[in-house]
């Protein structure tokens, strides 16, 4: 799929609903965790929504893995791509608004970049991706502030929590495209989410104890949100956008996502944010444009 492909109506559609049901996942993290406990939390999230993604595997009819090595990639998967973000986004929200976690977490793209370029080969740092990357980490650091980097009070490590978060997306991105070529995305989908509840649900039970479902009506719905809408149709809709989009434009959520947060949070949660984050988010989306390259080479044209 070229990432230069034009974008249609069902395309932008895809890409805009993606981008405003995981916007809305950092304020269903912040109201589930009003109840319940950070992994009590993710592991209703991956349960539930591997759940629901094992019915659509079984509707389709899609093959299953066979070997061992397959189903040992998915469960280092669902470990990387969702036990240990959920777990590091949930921890760092008790402690930072939901529309600055969603900043930070923009820098995901960072660190897919570069640690690609130092697993595979074709993924060599250009001029123009060190320009990019460079760029969008000015911009993490403004978005944090310089006196959260030099004292490491709690709400300094909550935000580090989020780039620990995006880490742990880079690697699972190189990870996948290593290990789970050939693999059905349903059922990569389907399986690295039962990895992560084979992770998830042990450690909350061992960590916060046997769940209490005497729950709000809100903390429902937020367990529901980021189960269904925010895992399973999220990532069903994020092939859909792969199709449509291409892997280039495919980027572009990367830019929608915390502008939604932030309107969630501030809506519902009263949150503000300060000046520096706008302004950080600001530098991160050039560094990201930059990244993508299009906007340069017309601009040089």
């Amino acid at each position: 799929m070229s990432a230069q492909k034009s974008l249609s109506p069902a395309a932008w559609i895809s890409l805009i609903s993606l981008a405003l049901i995981w916007g809305a996942s950092f304020l269903s993290f912040a109201i589930g965790l009003r109840e319940l406990p950070v992994f009590t939390l993710v592991a209703h999230r991956v349960f539930w929504g591997g759940l629901t993604l094992w019915s659509v595997v079984i509707a389709l009819r899609i093959p299953l893995p066979v070997s061992a090595k397959a189903w040992g990639a998915l469960l280092i998967m669902g470990l990387l791509n969702n036990a240990i973000p959920f777990s590091l986004i949930a921890w760092g929200q008790t402690h930072i608004e939901s529309g600055l976690a969603s900043i930070i977490n923009g820098s995901t793209a960072i660190f897919g970049i570069l640690i690609a370029a130092i697993v595979f080969a074709d993924e060599r740092l250009t001029r123009r991706k060190l320009i990019g990357v460079g760029v969008a980490f000015i911009g993490v650091c403004i978005t944090i502030g310089l006196d959260a980097l030099q004292s490491l009070d709690i709400r300094s490590l909550a935000q580090l929590a989020l780039l620990g978060a995006s880490f742990a997306y880079g690697c699972a991105a190189s990870w996948a495209r290593h290990t789970l070529q050939g693999l059905h995305p349903i059922m990569a989908a389907t399986g690295m989410l039962t990895g992560a509840s084979l992770i998830m649900v042990p450690l909350a039970l061992v960590i916060d104890g046997t769940p209490s479902f005497n729950l709000s009506f809100m903390t429902y719905a937020s367990v529901f949100f980021l189960a269904i809408p925010a895992t399973s149709i999220a990532y069903l809709l994020y092939y859909r956008a792969l199709n449509l989009a291409g892997s280039g434009n495919l980027s572009l959520v990367t830019l929608l996502v915390p502008p939604t947060a932030v309107f969630w949070g501030a809506i519902v949660l009263n949150e503000s944010l300060p000046a520096t984050a706008y302004f950080g988010f600001a530098v991160i989306a050039l560094g990201m444009i930059i990244l993508d390259g299009r906007a340069m080479r017309a601009f040089l044209r």
